[in-house]
């Protein structure tokens, strides 16, 4: 018997998701089984969500990226965010986080793991406000627990917890101070309740009683950066790495209870920071998985975060994150739609393309390889079925359709393949005509 993914591979039984997993990155399953074992791989497989097709996170894998979904006050539609859900599992996401705040949470929630094949993760703490319909101040370290223990029986994967942010990390903060101060809204709400009732934040304080719920059902944790940057202003402060440590800390204790866990991260940070990060990362927290939120590698561009995290995201993979969080054009702006959120997944799963081409994962290039194939033989047809957005590459392609078939209307008859194709060939060329 065993307990989580990682009690089983400690204990060297394979279980259907390792054996799922290892065939799905076409990995031997010894291997994946001491990478579990060890923590460096996770599985996130809440016992309770009976549909799960499982996915591995972690060293030696392809990046998975998230979606984010949720209601809150402003913005309270069930059946559209359960369709941005459907869009997300269409657009092959490997994880869905609901950060619902208002309403019905647990029905909602309830719905989206039982159709939900991905992972599902939670913030429990976004959802203690609604549910309890009261002010921070007056939630009790009793409530936040239960709320933890109804997202658990309700078969979430993972959920991520602000463990991180104590007393003493909030003095650090408080007294090196911050341009942006706390932008993770998690991690504001712990802050502010400590602040309100003088209390130690009940998550670090009773960490083991949460480690016991998160074995039960199998959760993994995932440790919350509650004291991420929000602008490169901010990166890499003395806040920031005071939290890491005990993230390290924190990692050691659920391995010992076999929780399996990752670690949040950046968050906005310039490019020449990033690469640092992750090994500081990998370092301090004992090669735990590493998700992280971006980066955001310039804060001048609301409308288009999509790209500014993209290009964090595909540095900060290259250089050992293991999950990437999407964000859309609607970053800072909105609460995204259905629009905004292909977008944001598109590119994020370009960005972790791109990683593990750099990580050398096995036959992560191929599918490159396939299209030049396509290009070189201008097999349109091939292009479009290869392409990571089949429908608007076909759109763009009938937009503007060229005299020559072969051809698109940026080179037409002076296309630099079909005519080097010919030359090889001892094919007339003729471009005028």
């Amino acid at each position: 018997m065993y307990t989580t993914q990682m009690d089983a591979a400690k204990k060297g039984i394979i279980t259907d998701e390792i054996r799922i997993v290892a065939q799905k990155e076409d990995m031997p399953v010894e291997k994946l089984l001491k990478l579990v074992a060890s923590g460096k791989v996770i599985i996130p497989a809440n016992k309770n969500h009976k549909n799960l097709v499982p996915e591995g996170i972690g060293e030696g894998l392809r990046t998975k990226i998230n979606v984010n979904i949720g209601i809150s006050k402003d913005c309270c539609n069930f059946d559209m965010e359960l369709e941005k859900a459907k869009k997300a599992i269409e657009f092959k996401a490997e994880a869905i986080m609901d950060l619902s705040s208002y309403g019905k949470t647990r029905e909602f929630r309830q719905q989206l793991v039982k159709m939900s094949p991905v992972m599902i993760g939670t913030v429990p703490v976004y959802d203690a406000v609604g549910f309890y319909d009261k002010d921070l101040k007056d939630i009790t370290a009793e409530e936040f627990f239960e709320v933890v223990e109804k997202h658990a029986e309700d078969g979430v994967d993972f959920m991520t917890i602000h463990a991180g942010i104590n007393r003493e990390t909030a003095r650090r903060f408080k007294q090196n101070g911050r341009l942006t101060n706390i932008v993770s809204r998690g991690g504001s709400l712990i802050f502010a309740w400590m602040e309100l009732t003088g209390n130690e934040n009940p998550f670090y304080e009773q960490y083991e009683r949460l480690l016991g719920i998160f074995e039960k059902y199998d959760v993994t944790i995932s440790l919350g950066d509650a004291l991420r940057p929000g602008s490169i202003n901010d990166s890499t402060d003395a806040a920031q790495i005071q939290e890491l440590i005990v993230l390290g800390e924190l990692t050691k204790r659920a391995w010992d209870k076999n929780v399996q866990v990752m670690i949040e991260g950046p968050g906005h940070m310039a490019i020449n920071e990033i690469a640092a990060n992750m090994v500081l990362e990998k370092r301090l927290c004992h090669g735990a998985p590493f998700y992280v939120l971006g980066p955001i590698v310039t804060d001048i561009a609301p409308g288009y975060d999509h790209i500014t995290s993209a290009i964090g995201g595909a540095i900060a993979a290259a250089n050992g994150a293991d999950f990437l969080c999407y964000v859309t054009p609607a970053e800072h702006l909105r609460l995204p739609d259905i629009d905004d959120m292909k977008e944001g997944i598109i590119a994020s799963k370009i960005a972790a393309h791109a990683a593990d081409i750099a990580k050398g994962i096995k036959g992560a290039r191929d599918w490159d390889y396939r299209m030049s194939e396509a290009r070189k033989n201008l097999d349109w047809n091939r292009m479009f079925e290869l392409a990571i957005d089949k429908e608007k590459a076909e759109k763009y392609r009938k937009s503007s359709m060229p005299e020559d078939e072969d051809t698109c209307t940026m080179c037409g008859k002076m296309c630099a393949i079909r005519n080097t194709n010919k030359a090889l060939k001892g094919e007339n060329i003729s471009i005028i005509l």
